[in-house]
């Protein structure tokens, strides 16, 4: 069927210790694209822990052409050179090793290692990439301080970077020059970074609480530098934030960002040099959204986080992943929604919590379904890049808040300050956190082990019960796994300890003071409360309840659970127009939203008249009109699942019955609420200057939303009107490419009056900013996104576009935002009946895996749900994921085609 070969698994219970230790590395780059010189100088010693005192050295290697090599300035004859690196035998136990090797950053379109981009060097040595720069113990767990000697050209890269803190600088003959950077810290070789290039920095200078003096410095092209001041001000919120909320302060001189065109990941925390991703950099008011200023304020926080969570205290093995990244993301968010008025901006904090968990089902539930799923420490792997997932990250995350949720703020802060007192400059595991955490706070959270080790997503089923002669309500909870791919069916038999927050709502709308049974009168205060589900079922009984409850379940997602309890239309809509908890406002919205989706996909798979009903609407205009609540807020509710995600709610997922059903309930609601729309679009406008204040940006929000509930008008030719005048008065990106999507949506609906329009706007866009390329990959976006028009399918338009110019399949910006825009967010169009759509995604794939296996990957896997597709689909599918086993040939593409079609 294939000519897939076994790779190696790598498996979390073989972990040894490393036979060896490097205390120190230096390392000296002599900096030409083609062929660079590196000469490494290494103090190595035998682990005194390490139970093998005769093993050979094994150091890994890629791609390197080894010149010479000593041991104690000796010529080492004991030596073995092979593809994966070097053996070195008949060792002491201290010795220092001398390499030379030459690798090639000119060639190297792996992005992995040293390589090219725009002419600059740069590094990305997360997770294995150092390997390919020099032979080396590349492990976490090998932790060693860092001087580095960088020499180049003057001319060609008069800026020469690397980790820490700046020794000296100066010329050398022949026009070149050199700078040395010593690292004090002790770091994994995964945190190694350089830069050399021709840039410019914008920098500032802080004070840090202890009052020493920083250097804070983005570094960027000259052409970018006007676009660097948010990411600036970002960083410096986000020092202040980790010294106030947990106590870590910036340990080097400087702290430096660099931004890169070409990177597989978001950015990279290497230790006091982080590389970005430049859209996570760069932005101002006409280059960059609403969304992409918040990302940048996210990313930014993230990797300045990870200086603690990931660089000061790190991963023992790859299997702890989630260790650094989840709780790194926990932070971010934290961040994020204090940046966004924490407790004094309730409603601002609830659509943040919103968007992290609706990334969290869209993405995270979705990949537990699937035969990439994984626990939150896998036990297994045969390519480490294929598990930097979405359980890694935001389920991760969603494990360290559930220790604040059960902890409390000053809890999860002294969990940390232990964490950090105990471990900073080691490489440990998730069960240290989980003991740190327990040991801080006095609790016995040795069940918790099993959210790291237990894959799945976990339901609870709710079942309840009013007495009206006692005046009580028992809750019951089950907690059961359901659906899950067979690889996990016999490993989740184990109960979780699972924080379930409720509150119970009377018929007027208010919530009810909340005393279980058996607890003193002093009990009797809080309105939400905090159950702990820890056996397979458990009751709760409240007493005191005056008339029967309508429970509000998992307030503010309080666990990464799938709720079962069987709410009425009317409940939801009463939950929609009531609840207290914001959070479960809007998720009292979704459910309604699914709940008529599917009924309205069923018939549209039976060709049956659609209909939507009257209460649904009625409750979605109620918060349109609601001025008391926030337009940012009102946005969130009134925005309907993805098309993707009420897909995969369906028995077997139809896609061209999906996009039906969704599209009807669109224009329904577009013609429905027709005036509520216009008036919502005139009031939130924003005149005058562009502000990122949270009020402004949600009335782009809304009013964007609007416009495109307006582009599915029965009779939309007023809207075209109002998207063309959009487009040419905006002030801001955001408002712009609203308007140019709009324009797009219309000539689906009125090709021969939007056509000319959305063309003439498309090129007006794109010549203005053709310069910037972060804009460009949103053009390429929007037009992979688009429904086809009369005459032309946008498969035709996305293949037209492969051939342009400004694409390039070896930029992964550009290839997320046109190939990836089209096969993921496109769903409609990508599963097309004849199987174009996937005949597309087998050549890309096929060309991706030869130029860079990781993005190859990452495309791989949107068919990896093949068998939950309606049949005839699934035959195509199927049909394809062969084909691209047959022409794969990298272990990235071979690990994920193997589990899919397994």
């Amino acid at each position: 069927m294939s000519k897939l070969t076994k790779a190696t698994v790598i498996r979390r219970e073989d972990y040894t210790l490393p036979t060896f230790l490097i205390h120190t590395v230096e390392l000296e780059f002599d900096l030409v694209p083609e062929r660079t010189l590196v000469r490494s100088t290494l103090h190595v010693q035998r682990n005194p822990q390490s139970s093998d005192v005769v093993a050979d050295l094994k150091l890994a290697g890629e791609a390197l052409k080894l010149l010479s090599l000593t041991v104690n300035a000796c010529t080492h004859h004991a030596l073995t050179v092979h593809d994966d690196g070097l053996i070195l035998s008949n060792l002491p136990k201290e010795f220092e090793l001398v390499i030379e090797n030459v690798c090639y950053p000119a060639d190297n379109t792996m992005l992995s290692g040293l390589y090219i981009s725009n002419g600059h060097f740069f590094t990305q040595c997360e997770a294995e990439g150092f390997r390919r720069i020099t032979y080396f113990l590349d492990r976490p767990d090998v932790m060693a301080t860092y001087r580095v000697t960088l020499r180049a050209d003057q001319s060609a890269y008069p800026v020469l970077l690397s980790n820490g803190n700046l020794l000296d600088s100066g010329t050398l003959p022949h026009g070149w020059h050199y700078a040395k950077w010593e690292d004090p810290f002790p770091k994994p070789s995964y945190l190694f970074a350089l830069v050399a290039g021709t840039f410019v920095a914008r920098e500032q200078r802080i004070t840090t609480c202890y009052g020493k003096e920083k250097l804070l410095q983005i570094w960027v092209e000259l052409h970018d530098l006007d676009k660097t001041s948010y990411a600036l001000d970002s960083l410096v919120r986000a020092i202040y934030w980790d010294e106030y909320r947990f106590g870590r302060v910036l340990d080097l001189e400087r702290f430096m960002i660099v931004a890169v065109r070409d990177l597989n990941m978001g950015a990279m925390e290497n230790k006091g040099l982080n590389i970005f991703n430049a859209q996570y950099v760069l932005a101002n008011a006409q280059t960059a959204t609403d969304i992409d200023f918040a990302n940048i304020e996210s990313v930014i926080g993230h990797e300045y986080f990870h200086n603690w969570t990931g660089n000061r205290v790190t991963g023992r093995d790859w299997f702890q992943l989630s260790l650094k990244e989840g709780l790194t993301v926990f932070r971010d968010q934290e961040f994020s929604a204090d940046m966004a008025g924490g407790s004094n901006n309730p409603e601002a904090s609830a659509v943040k919590r919103i968007n992290d968990v609706h990334v969290l089902r869209q993405m995270q539930f979705s990949e537990d379904a699937g035969p990439m799923a994984h626990p939150v420490r896998p036990e297994s792997y045969v390519e480490i890049n294929n598990f930097y997932t979405s359980t890694i990250y935001e389920k991760g995350a969603e494990i360290v808040r559930m220790y604040q949720t059960l902890c409390g703020r000053d809890g999860m802060r002294r969990g940390m300050d232990l964490y950090f007192e105990r471990h900073d400059g080691k490489a440990v595991t998730c069960d240290d956190f989980r003991a740190a955490m327990a040991d801080a706070n006095h609790r016995d959270l040795a069940q918790f082990e099993r959210w790291y080790s237990q894959g799945g997503t976990p339901r609870v089923a709710v079942r309840t019960a009013y007495n009206m002669v006692s005046r009580t309500f028992t809750l019951t909870l089950t907690q059961h796994y359901s659906g899950l791919p067979p690889h996990l069916v016999q490993t989740q038999n184990k109960p979780l300890p699972i924080p379930f927050s409720l509150g119970l709502i009377d018929a007027q709308g208010h919530d009810i003071l909340l005393r279980l049974q058996g607890e003193p009168d002093k009990a009797h205060s809080a309105t939400t409360r905090l159950l702990e589900l820890i056996q397979i079922e458990q009751s709760f009984t409240f007493i005191d309840v005056a008339e029967k409850p309508l429970p509000s379940l998992l307030r503010n997602f309080s666990a990464p659970v799938i709720i079962e309890y069987d709410y009425t239309s009317d409940e939801l809509a009463f939950l929609l127009a009531h609840d207290s908890d914001l959070f479960n406002r809007w998720e009292a919205g979704q459910r309604l939203s699914t709940r008529v989706f599917l009924l309205l996909a069923i018939r549209a798979q039976k060709n049956l008249p659609l209909e939507l009903p009257a209460a649904f609407m009625a409750s979605l205009s109620a918060v349109l009109c609601d001025e008391s609540l926030s337009p940012a807020f009102r946005a969130k509710v009134l925005t309907l699942p993805s098309e993707t995600y009420l897909a995969e709610q369906m028995d077997e997922v139809d896609p061209a019955a999906a996009y039906q059903a969704r599209q009807f309930m669109r224009r329904k609601l577009a013609d429905t609420l027709h005036r509520d729309w216009l008036a919502a679009y005139s009031v939130c406008g924003t005149p005058g200057t562009y502000d990122l204040n949270s009020i402004d940006v949600g009335k782009r929000a809304l009013k964007n939303l609007a416009l495109q509930y307006l582009t599915e008008l029965n009779n939309p030719t007023e809207v075209l009107t109002l998207a063309q005048a959009q487009f040419d008065k905006a002030n801001n990106m955001t408002d712009r490419v609203a308007a140019l999507a709009a324009l797009l949506a219309l000539c689906s609906r009125i090709p021969t009056q939007a056509q000319d329009l959305a063309k003439a706007a498309l090129d007006t866009f794109y010549h203005y900013y053709e310069g910037n390329a972060l804009v460009i990959d949103k053009w390429f976006a929007l037009l992979a996104k688009q429904h086809s028009s009369t005459g032309q399918r946008t498969l035709d338009v996305v293949r037209k576009l492969i051939q342009h110019p400004a694409f390039n399949l070896k930029n992964p910006n550009r290839v997320r935002s046109l190939i990836f825009g089209f096969c993921l967010a496109n769903p409609n169009q990508f599963h097309l009946p004849d199987g174009s759509g996937y005949a597309f995604w087998v050549e890309q794939v096929i060309m991706l895996d030869s130029i860079n296996p990781q993005i190859a990957a990452r495309l791989t896997r949107l068919l990896e749900h093949w068998r939950k597709f309606v049949p005839a689909l699934r035959t195509l599918m199927r049909a394809a994921l062969e084909e691209v086993a047959n022409n794969a040939n990298s272990k990235d593409v071979r690990e994920i085609l193997d589990k899919a079609l397994a």
